[in-house]
């Protein structure tokens, strides 16, 4: 099943694909796509984000692939959901999308072991996690500034259980922007798979009830400008629309 939250005349909701461009409210009624505001399909808890997780990409950077994940927490104020406005702050040079895998936990979590990690997945969304390598400041990477802005972590639209996607370690990811074409690659190519980060995490922290991980990018990441439209699609798991803004547009 694929459910989402909206915001619809005055309330939150949720929804379910109705076909075409259509979504149905959990009232019944049906509505287009474009006349709610989307809002990310879980209230996300604390969201965990990998680096370097698919070898191709760390390559692409320049970065030796790691023996240990790279992980790194991102705050609430970074996440924004499906048709949303990413700011590109004005002194940016090099900022680019990241298409990623995102599991959702639907469960207390401490010490699962890697075989029992399914039990403790809710669902799968998707995921465009910006960064700005501008911000880069020292071998501590991906620092403060390029991985924890406002407005960078897109995630949705839907959330779609844990069963109804047959293999998470066999899907294709791409971006478009403006139309074209620029990422593709499959998770089974990550570097770290997604059970070994559920054990890994799971190990000395506590999930929770909406926890995300974010799972990692392939190669091909470009610069995206302001007016630009990013869409980050995953096999079975949905089509994620995004904007580029500018500062005028948060006041700044």
């Amino acid at each position: 099943m694929k459910r989402a939250r909206v915001a619809y005349s005055g309330a939150i909701h949720e929804a379910t694909p109705a076909g075409g461009d259509a979504i149905r409210l959990a009232d019944g009624r049906i509505i287009g796509e474009t006349d709610v505001v989307w809002l990310p399909p879980v209230d996300a808890g604390t969201v965990i984000a990998l680096g370097l997780n698919y070898a191709d990409h760390a390559k692409e950077l320049a970065f030796k692939s790691q023996d240990e994940p790279l992980v790194f927490l991102k705050g609430p104020g970074t996440v924004i959901g499906h048709r949303g406005q990413t700011r590109r702050p004005k002194d940016a040079t090099f900022m680019h999308y990241e298409c990623e895998l995102a599991v959702v936990i639907g469960a207390t979590a401490r010490n699962v072991h890697r075989d029992a990690a399914q039990e403790v997945i809710a669902g799968y969304t998707v995921a465009n996690d910006y960064a700005i390598r501008d911000y880069l400041e020292n071998y501590y990477r991906p620092n403060l500034r390029v991985k924890n802005r406002d407005t960078c972590t897109v995630l949705g639209p839907w959330l779609v259980d844990r069963g109804d996607i047959e293999d998470a370690a066999n899907l294709t990811l791409r971006t478009c922007v403006n139309g074209v074409k620029t990422q593709e690659g499959n998770t089974r190519d990550l570097v770290f798979a997604i059970p070994y980060l559920v054990e890994y995490l799971t190990s000395f922290m506590t999930l929770g009830r909406g926890d995300v991980i974010l799972t990692g990018t392939p190669e091909g990441v470009v610069n995206v400008d302001v007016g630009d439209e990013v869409v980050t699609e995953i096999e079975g798991v949905g089509r994620l629309v995004n904007t580029i803004v500018g500062d005028e547009v948060f006041a700044r």
